[in-house]
């Protein structure tokens, strides 16, 4: 069978390696970024185009790819001048791979079925390595005639692929995981601080913590940094912020409240103030080391 033509756009380090791996499987792809390096790079290893717009790339291409790094982003390229809404062709299908609102996505999947267009909500888990490889965890969503479409290509990209609902539980999904992995790491910070503050000696506390059922990965990226002053999470402070800003915002939506996330959303969000954004998570500790009453 032929291989669908594939749009993408965002070729950050996740969607860099996405495309690699797409082209290395040998994808025709249709790409588009600011940062014309990228765009290079893709154009260099052959079968590849640029697209001046959103418009243009989604009439080129049957399945059109999204990693982009807010929902703002997301709805900008999606409605606004030449955007991909105005492209896309009856029978296609739009895959976002960030991290989005589910109330957004719900939109944009309203307004694309009225043209005839599928979307599938898909935010990643695993590392930019992973993607090289095509080894990631995708949480997909979406009506399962459209998944089904779609999840040849989602195998190619993806070590293990999952399907949990519709429209939408891809990103809630997301958010609930990264709400639990973000509010432990923040805590985990936090409790090395306190010991730090209080002469407890940090190699110490983590040999006691991590010899019961403490102990995980999140606790060996907290020990890395709070112990050892390594970052190995990968994961920014100014990321986990957004998302915890989002996860509050489903939560809302939903007529509820999370007392926990707005605790963790309050800290990160002061250690982003604090100049620290960029850093890895467990970064967070230095804040809390230096904060007082």
């Amino acid at each position: 069978m032929t291989k669908p033509v594939i749009g993408f756009i965002g070729l950050g380090l996740m969607g860099g390696n996405m495309v690699e791996n797409l082209q290395t499987r040998g994808f025709q792809v249709n790409v588009m970024d600011l940062n014309k390096d990228a765009v290079a790079a893709v154009l260099a290893r052959g079968n590849a185009t640029e697209a001046a717009t959103g418009k243009e790339l989604a009439e080129k291409s049957d399945i059109v790819m999204l990693a982009l790094t807010t929902s703002n982003v997301v709805e900008a390229v999606v409605y606004g001048d030449n955007g991909v809404m105005a492209g896309m062709k009856e029978g296609s299908v739009l895959i976002d791979f960030g991290t989005s609102i589910p109330a957004s996505t719900r939109k944009i999947g309203a307004d694309l079925a009225a043209k005839g267009v599928g979307m599938i909500d898909a935010p990643l888990g695993r590392t930019p390595a992973h993607a090289k490889d095509g080894l990631l965890n995708i949480m997909a969503a979406g009506d399962l005639e459209t998944f089904n479409k779609v999840k040849p290509v989602l195998d190619e990209q993806g070590e293990n692929v999952f399907h949990l609902g519709a429209l939408g539980a891809g990103h809630t999904t997301k958010l609930i995981n990264n709400f639990m992995g973000m509010t432990t790491v923040t805590a985990m910070s936090q409790a090395f601080a306190v010991a730090k503050a209080a002469g407890v000696d940090g190699q110490q506390l983590f040999d006691i913590m991590s010899a019961g059922p403490s102990n995980s990965p999140f606790m060996q990226f907290t020990k890395a940094y709070a112990v050892d002053g390594e970052e190995k999470l990968g994961f920014s402070i100014a990321n986990a912020n957004k998302d915890l800003g989002y996860f509050l915002e489903m939560v809302k939506d939903l007529g509820t409240e999370s007392l926990i996330a707005e605790g963790t959303s309050k800290g990160l969000q002061a250690a982003v103030d604090a100049g620290l954004g960029q850093h890895d998570v467990p970064v967070v500790f230095d804040y809390f080391t230096k904060l007082e009453k």
